[in-house]
């Protein structure tokens, strides 16, 4: 309610003083106002102006302080889900190097870009995701990723607990 009441006053002060402006440039003859109400509008125009800027401030503040939360809450579900994808790497006992082939495949790399990435062959690629597939018990990508989507989906406070750990230790 502030908000519009402070709007209002300026709606009005600005209407004044720009039909005022308009009447002298356009050579319209008003009647005067008195030089009370004059300073009167002058002075709420002054106080809306003040007004408007300290609650823009603090609006401003307020949603850089709700950005800023949002960006801590996604760092530390980023980090939960990097805590999750190696907590399953482990559970299905993959190697090293499946682990970053699996890694790249969940972002959605092609096998041609992890093999140029890992700087092995293609062929080397699909065996190693074959074989991450099959420890997984999965068919392929679009499967294994539903795996973890449907971990983080899952509400049964793993996820959640991995998230508070990487968010205190931050």
């Amino acid at each position: 309610m502030p908000i519009i009441a402070v709007f209002l006053v300026q709606a009005v002060c600005a209407f004044f003083f720009v039909s005022d402006i308009l009447a002298s440039v356009l050579g319209i003859r008003t009647t005067p106002i008195s030089w009370e109400l004059r300073e009167l509008m002058e002075i709420g125009a002054a106080v809306g102006l003040v007004l408007g800027v300290v609650l823009g401030a603090l609006m401003l503040r307020r949603a850089l302080k709700e950005r800023n939360k949002a960006e801590a809450g996604l760092r530390r579900a980023s980090g939960a889900f990097m805590d999750l994808l190696q907590e399953r790497f482990v559970e299905w006992g993959l190697t090293p190097s499946e682990r970053d082939v699996a890694l790249f495949a969940i972002k959605g790399m092609s096998t041609s870009e992890i093999a140029a990435l890992r700087m092995t062959s293609e062929g080397t690629v699909k065996a190693q995701t074959n074989a991450i597939y099959r420890k997984a018990g999965v068919s392929g990508r679009p499967q294994l990723l539903s795996l973890f989507i449907d971990d983080l989906m899952r509400d049964d406070g793993a996820v959640k607990a991995a998230a508070n750990r990487t968010g205190s230790a931050a």
